[in-house]
Parts: structure tokens; sequence; C-alpha cells
């Protein structure tokens, strides 16, 4: 397959932290927007984005684009491209589509039409035509239809790829496995200084930091991807690159990685789900409140993520929690850089801190901060003014 326009999705803050992914994996990037990066590559390439990236949700190669201002152009369209070339007549199918188009009221009706140009032209030249579904175990389609302009792409990563395997019990509202990663990336870190992971919930944010610092391809965890499901898949390519990104990869960390929570259940959980990934000989839990986590001398990054509270008791709830963690961060962390992950500005004031940044992130719908406090060793930490 020649090279073709690769976009990647991802959540909203996330394009520059994808976009210095891709710079450090040797890839150009032609064009970021609030949920993508476009580099290009052929399917050898789309493997390897598939394997490496941390930060993305889907590796998306474009096959072509072309003029639809109704339904009926959208059709003609779709079945003019050699689906037969991609896709086994007795394969699966699954369309998904993003479209924003004002005569288009339902977008099922585009996935629909999109499908049955496909299997129409599958069907024509091979005597049969593929299943097709919601599921996006096998072969993906999307459709991107916007101002009478169509997209097609072969979307070779299938399930999205915050979906690691690693996560077998996720807890309440646990971070996406491709956020975490984006987190721990905006601080720096990589396996200098300790991680230091109090509230781990269900562990992703230590998980992806000992998956960082080890420079282990988050792709290893998974069996199946997208590209796997067409036609002229290189099985022997893609164990190269695998083979290539484990010899990458170190065996141990210089590093501590400490994870606590208050709740023995979600330290119970956390463990498993490093066993899991392959890290939990390298990650230290304890059951104990954010308070009385232990903080290794040497300075590293302490990474928080405490509920944002969605009513006003919980809020109010909450606004002592927050002034404790702007005490732990004062008392416990001097010579840490510290970072508190939040999707409430009023209660990020509670901590009482002078944030160094704010790097805005999405969670899930809700627009977040990422606030990197520096905690000073001495008299300098009384100097800074609240938020």
């Amino acid at each position: 397959m020649k090279k073709s326009r690769i976009l990647i999705t991802c959540s909203k803050g996330i394009p520059p932290i994808l976009s210095q992914e891709l710079a450090g994996l040797g890839f150009p990037v032609l064009a970021a927007g609030n949920a993508g990066v476009e580099t290009e590559g052929d399917m050898r390439d789309a493997m390897v984005l598939n394997l490496r990236i941390r930060t993305g949700h889907r590796v998306l190669v474009e096959l072509a684009q072309f003029r639809a201002a109704m339904a009926d152009e959208l059709y003609r369209g779709v079945k003019m491209i050699p689906w037969e070339t991609f896709i086994p007549a007795d394969g699966y199918l699954c369309v998904t589509s993003s479209v924003q188009m004002e005569s288009i009221r339902d977008q099922r009706f585009a996935s629909l039409k999109c499908k049955d140009a496909i299997v129409d032209r599958i069907k024509e030249r091979q005597g049969r035509r593929p299943d097709s579904g919601p599921e996006r175990d096998r072969t993906v389609v999307h459709l991107y239809w916007a101002e009478g302009r169509a997209s097609l792409y072969l979307d070779t990563s299938g399930e999205p790829l915050s979906r690691r395997g690693y996560r077998k019990i996720p807890m309440a509202a646990p971070m996406q496995e491709t956020l975490a990663a984006g987190v721990v990336l905006a601080t720096g870190w990589s396996g200098e200084g300790s991680f230091v992971n109090p509230m781990t919930g269900s562990g992703t944010l230590a998980i992806e930091a000992a998956l960082i610092g080890l420079n282990r391809a988050p792709g290893l965890l998974r069996t199946n991807f997208g590209f796997m499901h067409l036609l002229g898949h290189d099985e022997t390519q893609w164990k190269l690159l695998r083979d290539e990104a484990r010899k990458a990869a170190k065996k141990e960390l210089g590093a501590r990685i400490i994870a606590t929570d208050i709740d023995p259940a979600a330290v119970d959980a956390a463990k498993k789900n490093a066993l899991t990934a392959g890290v939990d000989h390298l990650i230290e839990f304890k059951v104990c409140d954010f308070a009385e986590t232990d903080i290794p001398a040497g300075g590293g990054a302490v990474v928080m993520n405490p509920e944002y509270g969605e009513r006003m008791g919980e809020i109010r709830q909450l606004e002592g929690v927050y002034e404790a963690i702007g005490d732990f961060l004062k008392q416990k962390c001097q010579g840490y850089r510290g970072y508190v992950f939040t999707g409430n500005p009023g209660l990020a004031k509670k901590i009482g801190l002078k944030s160094k940044r704010k790097i805005p992130f999405w969670n899930s719908g809700i627009e977040c901060r990422l606030l990197e406090y520096d905690i000073y060793l001495g008299t300098k930490r009384e100097l800074r003014k609240p938020e």
C-alpha cells in the first residue's frame, strides 16, 4: 500500500502531546485539530502507530475524498473504491461515521448508505458480501462527511487504542488509559525521580507511568487490531515490529512508583490491573489516606486525580479534601513537582497554592485542567499567593 494521509484521533487537549509523540517516532505532523493529528505513511507505518502511540484513540488511513452533497452521491462515491482489495468477502464489516450535513438528520442513515455501497460492490465482484454490524473487533471503515465532502478511512485500530487490555477492574469513573498517558507525558516524567500517585483508584496513572518509564509500547498488551482483518495483512512484518518494540523496552526502572488509596477494594483492583499489564513488580501499592502516602527523598512528580463533585453537598464535602491536598503538597512533597487533575476550578482554588501551569484536558466531556505546582524547599512556598 502506498503512502496515504493518516488521521490519529484523540481527546480534546491531547493534540499537542500526540504531536510530540509523532515527532519522537519520526513521523511528520501535517496538521493538528481539536481532536486529532494528521500524519502520513503506509500500512507498516499504521501498524507502528497502533503499537507505539500512547495518547491516540484510532489510527485512520485515508482511502479517498470526494464531493457528495446528497446520499445518492455518497453511495456512488463510496462504491467506486476497490473495497474487494481490502475487505474479505467472507469477513465482517463495521461502519462508523461523523456527519455534519444539514440534509442528514440521522448519522446512522449515512453509515447505512456507506455500508450498503461497500457490500454491494464486494458482492458484485466476489459473488458474496461480508456480514456487517456494530462490533469493532474486525474490519472497520470510518466515514467523515461534512460540508458536502466525504472522506473514507480504514480504521486500522478497530477497538479504540484506549482499550489496552489490562484494566479488568475499572472501579468508579476511571480515567481512560490514553488520557492517563497524556497526563503522565504532560508532567515530563519519564523514569527519573519518583512517581507518586495518591488516590490511585484503579491504578491507571501509575500503570501508564510504569509503561512510559520502561519505554514499553502500549500496543504490546493487545492481541487484536483492525488491520489484522484486512486482505494482505503481513503477519510476519507485524511480528517483527512487536519484537523490535520488546527489545526497545527496559527490563527495570531506576525509579520508584508509589500508588495509594484509602479504599482497599481500589488498591486490590489496581494491583490486579498492574499484574495484567505486567508492571505489578514495579509499583508499590499501599492502603492509606493520601496524606499518609510515603514521599521518597530525591524529588519527582506527585500526581493526584481527586473527585470533582457534581452536587452541592458533594462539593462542600470536597472543599476540605482539596484544602488537605494543598497542605499535603506543601508539608510532605517539598522538592517535587505537584500535579492535581480536576474538572472543578472552584475546588482547585481551595488548594491554596499558585499553579505554575494549567494544562487543558477533556475527560468524558468535562473540561479539566492539570494544575502544576513547584513545591519549594524552605520558605519560598510561603511567598506563593493562593489561586
